[in-house]
């Protein structure tokens, strides 16, 4: 056997194994958008080809093109490009493995119910592997750019692949699908011109088909059965909502439409054009911070890269889409758009283009916003720290849960809060808590239900982080109620505070006792009027970082500095007084060291040292038979 007839096994990579029986069965539903896949893969190819035309002048000379052949007699359906090509080593690479960051979690999120996972696949990229919803068996005949000769891989999607060498005279790749009894609806003409119309009329190559025609002959005759012009090159009159859905869909591989989108064609200083897209639902790896993420870039109409980030921040990141622009250089680099002027001035103008994009949203369709932000709020709240350009536009974007509502749902704007102030309020209350349940519960809530000021109620990891950057909203201030001694200004309650004070100097070798007790527990022991029901609370300093950076610290390997609370009292209560009575030492002890395991489980929702919390709590429940 000679060399050039040689064939190679080869098993696919288990990511793909694993991927190929869940498309399968997952996507049945949705079979039609593997000649979608194809057609976009064919465009890449072209686009790849056309991209290395600019410094190779002999490439430009033949038109790109993209041809779907159907054969019934054979029961194929062929799906070919004159783009770039692949050699064997490219070939065994881009079909055998999936070189993509985040393949096991993802994998790891498909549940198994066929409707989400079909949109979780769709998210992934189904790409080439979608060829096998609908056949049998997958043949790919290609010759890279530059390569002696050709290359045919073929597979039945059984976990393996044949490769061998072949004799190809042309440059480019033909995917040959061996269609299933149930997918020959995909041999007729109207069907495929019907898919190629829903969802590939915007390819910027020409997509041909033979011509219909009732002589036979061996000649075919082709003709192009899309518009083939990019479409954010078309007038915005001439382009339906339904046009730019599945350019969306193109772009993204989502199936769900995308919640809303802006178009815009702008000369001046800068000459460019951009579609930006706010997809409906979050990807699954939103937060791989590895992940490849980006707009796709065109310089002057010619394919530049996938996936540039340096035209969007990083908390932006969920956007997708087009820049075309006229200022780059048509040989420009990851590295060259680094350090650009034209990238720095593009990427201020996209990054307001979203926002703008995002309060009108917000203003038109609150609704769609909230939906929006219950997928992306997180990530917004990223902005703040690192925008701080735009942090005001990014503020007034910010969604939170408050005291105002009766769930956990971050519907309350800054403005809402500001405009239902109390006459008087001078700041913006809110609370840091691990979960909603105890920001809902916390005593520090207790003075201000009292007197009806709404508290905001930040309960995602990021919120402590946002705040640091955030300190203030439309001049009014905002306050944590867990740190520092409470002033509530005009709305304080003079009389309860007075009574305090008054309290205090009988107080005061009590409090000494009780500090004692805890030693280096707490970095003071005091009484507060801020408190109704509960009898102590713990208070960090003003300056002390609380639970959510901490964490956020230790997870990024830095060391945390330990802040010590203070421990507040509220000396109306019961068992306050009662510990004010004579009290032998160790009663005593077991009492005001419950009270400030308490406070801390009130407050964060764990103790250092739960064994002993229960043995404490024990003995004093048998003190009391």
């Amino acid at each position: 056997m000679s060399a050039a007839n040689h064939v190679e096994k080869h098993s696919f990579q288990t990511e793909v194994k694993q991927l190929l029986h869940l498309m399968v069965h997952s996507l049945y539903s949705h079979r039609e958008i593997f000649l979608r896949e194809l057609i976009s893969n064919a465009a890449d190819a072209c686009d790849r080809l056309r991209l290395k035309s600019i410094e190779r002048h002999e490439l430009a000379a033949e038109p790109l093109v993209i041809r779907i052949h159907a054969d019934k007699d054979k029961g194929t359906l062929t799906v070919s490009d004159n783009g770039i090509g692949m050699t064997k080593e490219e070939a065994i690479r881009n079909l055998g493995t999936i070189a993509r960051s985040g393949t096991g979690e993802f994998l790891k999120q498909l549940t198994g119910d066929k409707q989400k996972d079909a949109q979780l696949i769709g998210q992934f990229g189904v790409g080439f592997y979608s060829a096998f919803i609908v056949a049998d068996k997958v043949v790919v005949e290609s010759r890279g750019l530059d390569a002696d000769q050709g290359v045919r891989w073929s597979s039945k999607g059984d976990g393996e692949f044949e490769v061998e060498v072949i004799d190809k005279p042309e440059r480019g790749t033909d995917v040959i699908l061996y269609l299933k009894e149930d997918a020959k609806e995909f041999l007729e003409d109207y069907r495929l011109r019907q898919i190629i119309h829903k969802y590939s009329e915007h390819i910027a190559f020409e997509i041909q088909m033979p011509k219909a025609t009732e002589e036979k002959t061996d000649k075919i005759e082709w003709e192009k059965v899309n518009k083939a012009q990019a479409l954010w090159t078309r007038p915005k009159n001439d382009i339906s909502d339904d046009e730019y859905i599945e350019f969306y869909k193109h772009i993204s591989h989502d199936f769900e439409p995308p919640l809303t989108w802006s178009h815009n064609k702008v000369e001046g200083k800068l000459e460019y054009t951009s579609l930006l897209y706010i997809p409906s639902r979050a990807p699954f790896d939103l937060w791989n911070r590895e992940r490849v993420r980006g707009l796709k870039l065109y310089v002057q109409r010619v394919f530049i890269m996938d996936d540039a980030e340096q035209f969007l921040p990083v908390y932006l990141r969920f956007v997708r889409g087009v820049i075309d622009s006229n200022d780059l250089p048509l040989n420009v680099s990851r590295e060259i758009l680094q350090d650009s002027a034209v990238t720095r001035s593009l990427k201020s103008a996209v990054t307001k283009r979203v926002l703008d994009m995002l309060e009108k949203l917000a203003k038109d369709d609150p609704e769609k916003y909230q939906k929006f932000w219950d997928q992306f709020g997180q990530v917004m709240k990223e902005g703040p720290a690192e925008d701080y350009a735009n942090r005001e536009q990014i503020a007034r974007l910010l969604r939170f849960a408050s005291t105002h509502g009766s769930d956990a749902t971050q519907n309350v704007s800054l403005a809402d809060y500001v405009a239902r102030m109390k006459d008087g309020q001078k700041a913006i209350y809110y609370l840091t808590a691990e979960s909603f349940a105890a920001a809902k519960n916390s005593p520090h809530l207790e003075i201000f239900r009292k007197k009806g000021i709404e508290v905001l109620l930040l309960t995602d990891r990021i919120d402590e982080w946002l705040v640091s950057y955030l300190d203030e909203f439309d001049g009014k201030p905002l306050k944590n109620v867990a740190k520092g001694e409470l002033d509530l200004g005009e709305l304080d309650d003079d009389a309860a505070r007075k009574e305090v004070e008054a309290a205090f100097e009988k107080a005061k070798p009590f409090l000494e006792r009780v500090k004692k007790v805890l030693g280096d527990r707490v970095a003071d022991v005091r009484l507060t009027h801020r408190l109704t029901d509960s009898p102590a609370c713990v208070v960090l300093n003003e300056h002390d970082l609380g639970p959510q950076m901490a964490q956020i610290l230790k997870a990024a390997g830095q060391e945390v500095p330990q802040g010590k609370p203070i421990l507040e009292l509220n000396p109306k209560h019961p068992l306050i007084e009662k510990m004010q009575s004579d009290m032998e030492e160790q009663l005593f002890s077991d009492w005001a060291l419950l009270i400030f395991e308490q406070a801390q489980l009130s407050e964060r929702g764990t103790l250092e040292d739960p064994a002993a919390f229960a043995q404490r709590l024990n003995r004093l429940l048998l003190s009391q038979q």
